[in-house]
């Protein structure tokens, strides 16, 4: 899952990024509201962080623009004020939780947890594919025939990237701006997400799942299941 922080102070964001990297999401930063509105504009994330006081324009004003260019990234917004008409202005323009600073990192990864399980996933902690394979996101689990099945970071996060995206083709640029983020750049091919897709479905087999990972030929993958 991927997740963007907006936050000028720049130890807070730092803090933030590692300590969510640590719970196994993908980070990307930014400290002000031009390159938020660059990130918001070129990506789509499973949720947005975002401070409502920056150095160049104001986290509300983000909030105006997601909503009037129909974009559904979650987002939370973290700030120094605790006024009443903060919260609810963020809320009115789209937000989907407030966290009054100082806050403990903790409860924040469990709010952002919250919102990806309730937009993405019906509400649920754990996504069940016809009886067969199951995926704890609370414990990062995954199970085939009740089995557990050992996956790598990036093999967890492409199986759930395709299993919320269900029956939808993906394409590769998708596929690695969501492993990868700004890495991304870095790279000039995409064999390294072939591999990744190689050797998650040679252990989904192995463990007696099913072919579900779907080649469409000049388009990209599909998770594809009934």
């Amino acid at each position: 899952m991927k997740l963007l922080i907006i936050e000028d102070e720049v130890n807070l964001n730092t803090t933030i990024a590692s300590f969510l990297t640590a719970a196994g999401y993908l980070c990307e930063t930014v400290s002000n509201f031009k390159d938020a509105i660059e990130k918001i504009d070129l990506y789509e994330y499973d949720c947005i962080i975002l401070d409502i006081m920056l150095p160049d324009g104001s986290g509300l004003e983000l909030l105006r623009y997601l909503k009037l260019n129909k974009k559904n990234d979650g987002v939370i917004i973290i700030s120094a004020k605790d006024s009443l008409d903060d919260k609810l202005t963020g809320l009115q323009l789209g937000a989907d939780d407030y966290l009054t600073k100082p806050f403990h990192l903790p409860e924040l990864a469990m709010r952002v947890a919250a919102i990806i399980r309730r937009k993405k996933m019906d509400g649920h902690n754990v996504i069940n594919i016809d009886e067969w394979l199951y995926i704890d996101t609370i414990a990062q689990r995954v199970t085939i025939h009740n089995a557990a099945i050992e996956l790598t970071q990036k093999e967890y996060q492409l199986l759930l990237f395709f299993v919320v995206n269900k029956n939808r083709i993906l394409s590769k640029s998708a596929i690695a701006q969501h492993l990868w983020g700004d890495d991304m750049d870095l790279a000039d091919h995409y064999d390294f997400i072939y591999t990744h897709i190689k050797n998650l479905r040679k252990k989904i087999l192995s463990a007696g799942g099913e072919d579900c990972i779907r080649s469409i030929y000049g388009a990209g993958y599909k998770f594809q299941v009934n």
